[in-house]
């Protein structure tokens, strides 16, 4: 292949972010990594191409080699449009870049079958998985990539060794919820709701989801009426069939919940999120809600609806109890979780209270959650399980409220971890340390797959606006692409997040066997003086190392 000088490649860490314009120099190569047996490893191999002449990009055979290549899975990072990298005022924390321009992301099929395009001048990453069968024996393993010319000679080649140590994870305890949006699969993919293709799709993202460490499932027994701006609408996604009968008695029909809590089960999905009885900021209204009146189907609750009128407190005497019985029927109620209305202000204090004082008599005993970060919810005895944003954790943290959750958004200016494009990836997977340090429970949120604009007053293709049409800094919408056949393509974000889960695994399995007080000492061991939400190691080399401290324990 004459039309080739070179080709440069290095292994290197998950951690990482390979711009187009970087140089395999920049990067610290990362050849050796030990693995619980049951855990996915993740690594990374940089590759630069310099020509001796203008030509198109060539076309190269690339294959894995070594032990473990069977167990290997091969896909390559592609660069996403960012025209929104951070908050103009003030962003706060650590950032990669902050100029708009083309950031490494998405996670896709490779472009051409066992091949990969060599452009002149540009720096690309491909990504390896590596998944284990249980039988497989502890031990050390090499793992290899290599690339070839057009005439099979090999242009390139990194080699890397894996140790497999003799013990696995323990299971997930922190109970992880993104919203999952049915209407926006089905609205990319332009397919009817519920249709037999929009279920298969919903099966691809939904197994994505708990692939990576997602247990909760936001599930529309009626359509979330969640960033929808007022008097607006999504796309219908209501899983109870609703009819109201000339007596004023309503009668469900649950076959499709049905089928839907099958889906779940069979992807491994532990919790079920139960949709927001109220409208979001302010409770103010009833959530869209399709009633079969007089044989014909209409929407009979919505913005018109208040919230706190006699017909709709009807419907919600019926609804409710009938959908828990449902869940009964399959010994999964315990497993629901509930919410009143989303990020209530201090100010919408008495609406929300008496919404809330509306459900409360027909869920005593089931947890409701509501993102909220004024501590008044809390301290005024009205939400029992509040879920602050972990920039304003500390209230709510000092109080020692029980079962803590934490969630965020946008993160402006407040320099807490998050997963915007711009970010590094290690101020994304800090999260599992954070959460386990402070004995959380439960993490939320807003955006698995939301494609539609803020308010969804428009759908939006997620390729060409990553930031929901200039609503939030690009990655704060989503953390999966729309791939092909409805195929979800998962981010090196969300694999952060998932390594973030897998974090507070390991530190677990750590604290069965040396107790709390070392695990956290451990923790400690080149953080700082502390680690707070706001106050965290920067240095990727942290988290590499404490997992590696913890693997070696049980080597």
């Amino acid at each position: 292949m004459d039309s080739v000088l070179r080709l440069k490649m290095k292994m290197i860490s998950s951690l990482e972010k390979c711009f187009y314009d970087d140089t395999l120099e920049s990067k610290e190569e990362k050849n050796k990594f030990i693995m619980f047996r049951n855990e996915r490893l993740s690594f990374q191999v940089m590759y630069r191409a310099e020509h001796k002449r203008m030509k198109p990009a060539r076309k190269c055979p690339v294959r894995l080699g070594g032990d473990l290549a069977k167990y290997a899975r091969l896909r390559l990072v592609s660069n996403v449009v960012n025209m929104f990298p951070i908050w103009n005022i003030n962003p706060g924390g650590e950032y990669i870049r902050t100029e708009p321009g083309a950031y490494p992301d998405m996670l896709r099929p490779l472009i051409y079958p066992d091949a990969i395009a060599l452009p002149d001048g540009i720096t690309q990453a491909l990504w390896i998985d590596i998944e284990l069968p249980k039988d497989l024996p502890a031990g050390e393993y090499s793992i290899s990539v290599s690339v070839f010319g057009e005439s099979s000679e090999l242009l390139s080649e990194v080699n890397g060794s894996v140790r497999v140590i003799d013990a696995e994870l323990p299971c997930q305890k922190l109970i992880h919820t993104e919203w999952f949006y049915t209407d926006c699969i089905a609205n990319y993919y332009h397919c009817r709701a519920f249709s037999e293709k929009h279920w298969r799709y919903i099966e691809s993202f939904m197994r994505t989801a708990v692939r990576n460490g997602i247990n909760m499932i936001l599930t529309p027994v009626f359509t979330p009426e969640i960033d929808t701006y007022v008097g607006g609408e999504r796309l219908t996604t209501q899983l109870v069939d609703i009819e109201l009968t000339e007596r004023g008695i309503y009668k469900f029909g649950f076959e499709k919940l049905h089928r839907w809590i099958d889906l779940c089960l069979g992807c491994g999905v532990e919790y079920f999120e139960i949709p927001h009885f109220f409208t979001q900021w302010g409770a103010t209204a009833a959530p869209k809600i399709i009633v079969k009146v007089n044989g014909r189907k209409r929407k009979y609750f919505g913005w018109h609806t208040d919230s706190k009128g006699a017909e709709y407190k009807g419907f919600l005497s019926q609804f409710i109890p009938a959908l828990l019985d449902e869940f009964k029927k399959r010994g999964l109620d315990k497993k629901c979780f509930f919410h009143v209305s989303d990020e209530p202000k201090i100010t919408m204090f008495d609406s929300y209270r008496e919404c809330k004082d509306i459900i409360d008599q027909y869920l005593e005993g089931y947890p409701i959650i509501d993102a909220m970060s004024d501590f008044e919810f809390y301290s005024k005895g009205i939400m029992k399980k509040p879920v602050p944003g972990i920039a304003h954790s500390e209230p709510f943290l000092e109080a020692g409220v029980p079962d803590l959750w934490v969630y965020y958004c946008g993160c402006g200016g407040s320099g807490v971890t998050g997963r915007q494009l711009s970010m590094p990836l290690e101020r994304t997977r800090i999260l599992g340390v954070q959460l386990y340090l402070n004995n959380i429970e439960g993490f939320l949120h807003w955006g698995y797959n939301f494609y539609n604009s803020n308010g969804s007053h428009t759908v939006l293709d997620p390729y060409g606006y990553p930031d929901g049409g200039y609503f939030t800094p690009s990655g704060d919408c989503f953390i999966v692409y729309p791939g092909t056949d409805g195929e979800a393509w998962e981010s090196i974000r969300l694999n952060a997040m998932r390594e973030a889960m897998d974090d507070m695994r390991a530190l677990s399995l750590y604290e069965t066997k040396f107790g709390r007080e070392a695990t956290e000492r451990l923790i400690m061991e080149g953080a700082g003086d502390t680690i707070t939400f706001t106050n965290y190691p920067t240095d990727r080399g942290y988290l590499i190392s404490l997992r590696e401290k913890i693997a070696e324990a049980f080597a």
